[in-house]
């Protein structure tokens, strides 16, 4: 079975492949596919924007396809940046530069008023546009400064209170037991295992 992510994000392609590496499937990904589409996240949920991306990849490549969406709901910014969190900062905006504003937005606030939770919404669609769908969520809090080397986006100002480290500070195999997409993968994972055993039974 063949299985395309949607997603150009070479950060996520990384995590994503790691989690489902065991999976007797191959793991493709949009650019190996030539004209496919570059789809527009315009969804106000992140349940909306991954449903969009897995329908149309899937549409194209003909292929089961699996997309995520992920934001990041901060309680001080009444649910800011939430479905924006990736150009938060603007359309071309960096991973340093989201963290910045983030950090220059919550300047001042104390640490027991930096809750956040991250969700993370997967979807997995056939080209028949049959879509199913998972989540996962990660509560926090938001640090003061940026911490450790790892991950992407917003992992270095998100702590983990249980563990004194942002998740920017834990390896990928860390990372992945906990976080929201970790999670939301775990349980595509097993619709995936459904799916492979439904073909090799077919």
């Amino acid at each position: 079975m063949e299985l395309v992510l949607a997603t150009g994000n070479r950060d996520k392609q990384r995590e994503m492949k790691a989690f489902l590496q065991d999976l007797r499937v191959t793991i493709r990904t949009p650019d190996e596919f030539p004209g496919a589409p570059v789809v527009v996240e315009d969804g106000e949920t992140c349940r909306a924007n991954a449903g969009k991306k897995a329908r149309e990849i899937s549409q194209f490549t003909g292929l089961l396809t699996l997309a995520d969406d992920t934001g990041l709901e901060v309680d001080a910014l009444g649910g800011r940046p939430g479905v924006y969190a990736a150009r938060y900062a603007g359309a071309h905006a960096s991973y340093e530069d989201n963290c910045r504003k983030l950090l220059d937005e919550l300047d001042g606030v104390p640490w027991d008023q930096r809750g956040a939770r991250f969700l993370t919404v997967v979807a997995i669609s056939d080209p028949s546009s049959s879509v199913e769908f998972v989540e996962g969520a990660l509560q926090g809090r938001i640090a003061d400064h940026c911490s450790g080397m790892h991950g992407f986006g917003y992992d270095p100002v998100f702590i983990i209170p249980e563990l004194g480290k942002t998740l920017a500070e834990l390896t990928l195999d860390q990372k992945n037991q906990i976080s929201h997409r970790g999670q939301a993968l775990a349980k595509a994972k097993d619709v995936l295992k459904r799916r492979l055993v439904r073909n090799i039974g077919a």
